[in-house]
C-alpha cells in the first residue's frame, strides 16, 4: 500500500459523526464473497488477496465441489488446485498455501479450523488481515481489518496517517472502539463503490463534509 498524501486529522467529534454515518448507511453490510461454512469462507478470503471478490466467486464453486472440506483438500494434488484457481492472481503461491493450510489443520487441529486470531495466523497463507476478516464475517468479532479500500478511505477521511495496513488498523481500532466488524465492511463497500482510487464519486457523498482530500478530486 502506498502512503497517501498527508492530510489533516479528523477531530474526535468528526470521528463520532463518521462512525455514525457509516453505520446508518451500511447497517447490514456483509462480505460479497459467496460461502456456506467456515472452510469455504477461509479459502475465499485467502484467494481474495489482490484479487476481486467477483473473480473469487467464479473460481470457488468448482474448487469446493471437488474439495468440499479440509480433509479432501489436504489430500489434493497441488497441480490440480493450481488448475482450478489459475485465473486468480498469484495462483501458484495461493495453491501452495491453501494445500499446506489444509494439511496443517488436519495435523494440528484435528481437521477443525480454529476461530482464534492467534491460531489462524499460524496457518500457511493466513496473515492478520485474513484472520480478522474471517473472524469479522463468521463470528462478528469486534476487529478491524485493513485492505486497500479501508486504507484509502481511512486516509482520505483523516482517520489515520499511518504508512502500513497494520498501523492503520491500530488507529481505526483505537478511534472507533466498537462496532468494528460493521465498520470494516462498511468501509470496504464505501471504498469499492464510491470512494474509489480513481474518479471517486464525490458528488452527493454522505461523508463529503468530513473528507480531507476532496479538493484533489475537483475538475
Amino acid at each position: 500500500m502506498k502512503r497517501t498524501k498527508k492530510v489533516k486529522k479528523a477531530t474526535k467529534k468528526e470521528i463520532e459523526e463518521i462512525k455514525k454515518l457509516f453505520l446508518e448507511h451500511y447497517p447490514d453490510s456483509v462480505t460479497e464473497l459467496n460461502y456456506k461454512n467456515l472452510y469455504e469462507l477461509l479459502i475465499s478470503v485467502m484467494l481474495s488477496a489482490q484479487c476481486t471478490d467477483k473473480r473469487v466467486n467464479i473460481i470457488t464453486p468448482a474448487l469446493f465441489e471437488k474439495y468440499p472440506n479440509i480433509p479432501t483438500l489436504a489430500n489434493a494434488n497441488l497441480d490440480d488446485i493450481k488448475e482450478l484457481i489459475k485465473s486468480c492472481s498469484f495462483f501458484n503461491n495461493k495453491a501452495k498455501n491453501i494445500l499446506k493450510m489444509a494439511q496443517q489443520v488436519v495435523e494440528d487441529y484435528d481437521s477443525q479450523i480454529p476461530l482464534e486470531q492467534k491460531e489462524l495466523v499460524k496457518l500457511a497463507g493466513v496473515g492478520q488481515k485474513t484472520a480478522n476478516v474471517v473472524m469479522i464475517e463468521y463470528s462478528g468479532a469486534n476487529l478491524m481489518a485493513v485492505d486497500t479500500h479501508v486504507f484509502r478511505v481511512a486516509h482520505r477521511l483523516g482517520l489515520s496517517d499511518a504508512t502500513t495496513a497494520t498501523k492503520t488498523e491500530e488507529d481505526l481500532t483505537k478511534k472507533f472502539k466498537t462496532n468494528l466488524h460493521q465498520l470494516h465492511q462498511a468501509m470496504v463497500l464505501f471504498g469499492r463503490y464510491r470512494c474509489k482510487a480513481v474518479k471517486p464519486l464525490c458528488d452527493d457523498c454522505f461523508l463529503a463534509p468530513y473528507c480531507k482530500s476532496k479538493d484533489r478530486f475537483k475538475v
